[in-house]
């Protein structure tokens, strides 16, 4: 594994997740004054979105610490699942808080409580629409560089925030066209985007924990890599699985069989070296040398 791949990562994922923490208490601050002000369900639900944005920070950040944890006896793979739980983690915190959204209003819609247009809601969805979906390709971007699920998760619930403040635009528009109810129904359409966001996150982090091979992008690259190599006349039981950000990969490879030990060796660690060379993310090992052989081969 390369510890200054997981070093530059852990960097990349603090930095993005401090910025995306400030945006989120700035943002909340701003939509829960102001939806309380205008009356507004559906820009106050924005803006409690906005707030457990910064629970999900800090389960990113807490993930982070623990799954960059060296590897020990009691742990021989290292602690990368403890960034696949956080991932968990953020996913949970966004079903629930869509649920409640969606709750909440369907209560005002049966209490029949009506709202009206405020420009001020309008505004404060604008920006939220605005920084929201910028915090969301800047963390997807850091997150694909680093290949951290809980971040990619991270990301996903910026752009949920981002189209529930659509969703708020789009409330304000139909209270104006006369549709008293259109602020409730954008708070409901908002909880069910966030759910459903939720539920895709909380299947990949499943899927992980599953032992599910890395994606066939990945694998496709690995096979390129060991085919280049002339000193390897066959391989074949190439496994992977992903433990938070790392990649575990192991395989059979077939050489001369008149090579001395040695040689062989070298062979093995050359291919382990030009794979952690070229595959982006933190990768560990392991190569079983066999003779080429008719009998060996698959």
């Amino acid at each position: 594994m390369d510890n200054k791949k997981q070093a530059i990562a852990a960097r990349q994922i603090k930095s993005i997740t401090f910025l995306g923490m400030a945006v989120n208490i700035a943002l909340s601050v701003i939509k829960v004054a102001i939806g309380l002000l205008a009356a507004s369900l559906a820009l106050v639900a924005d803006g409690i979105h906005s707030f457990s944005d910064v629970a999900t920070d800090i389960a990113v950040l807490l993930g982070l610490r623990l799954g960059s944890k060296e590897p020990d006896q009691s742990h021989p793979y290292g602690h990368g699942r403890a960034e696949t739980f956080s991932a968990g983690l953020v996913a949970l915190i966004l079903i629930v808080v869509g649920g409640a959204m969606v709750y909440y209003a369907t209560l005002a819609i049966a209490r029949d409580d009506m709202t009206v247009p405020r420009l001020g809601v309008l505004i404060a969805a604008v920006i939220s629409i605005a920084a929201k979906e910028w915090l969301y390709k800047a963390t997807q971007k850091v997150a694909i560089q680093t290949h951290s699920p809980a971040l990619y998760a991270n990301a996903w619930h910026h752009r949920s925030d981002a189209l529930s403040s659509i969703a708020v635009v789009a409330g304000f528009i139909s209270l104006k066209f006369g549709f008293g109810h259109g602020d409730q129904v954008a708070a409901i359409a908002v909880g069910l985007m966030i759910v459903w966001v939720g539920v895709r996150v909380i299947g990949d982090a499943l899927r992980e924990l599953a032992e599910a091979s890395v994606d066939p992008d990945t694998i496709e690259h690995i096979k390129k890599i060991i085919n280049s190599d002339v000193s390897i006349r066959q391989w074949h039981k190439l496994r992977t699985r992903t433990v938070g950000r790392e990649v575990f990969l192991d395989l059979h490879i077939l050489v001369d069989p008149d090579l001395k030990i040695t040689d062989a060796h070298e062979i093995s660690e050359r291919l382990e070296r030009t794979l952690d060379e070229q595959i982006t993310r933190p990768i560990n090992i392991t190569v079983h040398i066999e003779p080429d052989m008719p009998e060996l081969r698959k």
